[in-house]
């Protein structure tokens, strides 16, 4: 409850008689400006921010690790290098939004996997089974490295993105747990990894700037694995692999939307900016049609597709098949990643011929 304006000017006074420093119970903007909890929501984020806490500024020279509403001190070390100072580098007009999502949808590998639902399948399903969860955990360990090389380099006063993205390193965390688990709990185990150097986190961890680093995990590779835990039902065959692809697909859901969130402001208000964005584009799209981001079924040589290819299938014997039901995903993650980048804004480089031209054939069916 707020203290009445004559107990705290007393207050003061009796500080300063006394000798004491009491600047730290000046009144705030916000004083007596409380949050009702919503009914089922609770206390939001994007509830308490306002006043002085929800001025977001332009560029931040915080390197102190101050929060973001409070008051400055003087004589305080700097804690943090923060090379992320400027808004339009790292942020997106929701990213209180999504982080509150992330927190309210977690889950547990241990006991919301039916994981009693496993029961004895044929030695080729098995060995598919393996090999795609061995894969699925390398790329995992990727997704949650790299936007984990990002936070510390954020300044607390954009501190939204900052939170997002310690979500997603738990989500990435909780997605390489589950696939471990589907390796080694039916008895197949760890099987070979992935032959190409390139296709597991080279291209994007070379990214030099947040928004390369982001186009390129959460735009095409993040992309990319959402489409396929999404078609998750076609390549499940139990009820605890579905639940796995369903819980797992929705945390990339997230992942995704922060991507195009975030290219989405920036090339709203640093146009100057929109052909790099571009660039990144450009480059995202060239792994993409090649395989080299790891998360596109292009090519039967390598382990994890050939194992998506028999468990489409249904075994060995129709891998064929697979193959080509492997197609219609490839369709798909394109088809997809093209409503991504029309939502985040740069959807002409699909009718200026700035797009790549091994795309042409999905967009044209898009």
């Amino acid at each position: 409850m707020a203290v009445a304006d004559d107990v705290f000017a007393s207050y003061r006074e009796y500080g300063r008689e006394q000798g004491y420093d009491l600047r730290w119970l000046e009144r705030r903007d916000v004083w007596g400006e409380g949050v009702s909890p919503r009914s089922r929501a609770g206390v939001l984020l994007q509830d308490v921010d306002h006043g002085l806490a929800a001025e977001v500024p332009d560029e931040s020279r915080n390197l102190t690790g101050r929060p973001r509403g409070a008051l400055p001190r003087s004589g305080v070390a700097r804690v943090g290098n923060y090379p992320v100072r400027t808004k339009a580098d790292v942020w997106l007009r929701n990213g209180a939004e999504l982080y509150e999502e992330a927190v309210a949808r977690q889950w547990s590998s241990a006991t919301d996997i039916p994981w009693q639902a496993i029961t004895s399948l044929p030695d080729d399903i098995e060995r598919a089974e393996c090999q795609l969860a061995t894969f699925i955990t390398e790329i995992e360990f990727v997704a949650g490295d790299v936007p984990g090389k990002w936070i510390a380099a954020i300044t607390p006063d954009y501190y939204e993105p900052r939170m997002f993205l310690l979500s997603q390193v738990m989500d990435e965390a909780r997605h390489l747990d589950v696939f471990r688990k589907r390796a080694l709990v039916n008895g197949g185990g760890l099987m070979r990894r992935t032959g190409n150097p390139q296709v597991v986190g080279a291209v994007i961890d070379s990214a030099r700037d947040f928004t390369e680093m982001s186009a390129r995990l959460h735009i095409s590779g993040e992309g990319a694995v959402l489409t396929l835990f999404r078609m998750g039902e076609l390549m499940a065959y139990n009820d605890a692999e579905k639940h796995i692809y369903r819980l797992c697909a929705q945390d990339e859901s997230r992942h995704v939307a922060f991507g195009v969130m975030h290219l989405q402001y920036l090339g709203s208000v640093e146009t100057d900016r929109r052909e790099e964005i571009q660039s990144y584009l450009d480059d995202a799209e060239l792994a993409l049609v090649t395989g080299a981001s790891g998360q596109n079924p292009v090519a039967r040589g390598l382990p994890s597709n050939a194992a998506l290819a028999i468990l489409l299938g249904g075994g060995e014997a129709n891998v064929d098949d697979g193959y080509n039901t492997l197609l219609a995903i490839r369709q798909r993650q394109v088809k997809e990643y093209v409503q991504r980048v029309r939502v985040a804004g740069f959807g002409e480089r699909f009718e200026n011929g700035r797009a790549n031209p091994m795309l042409e054939q999905y967009v044209q069916a898009h």
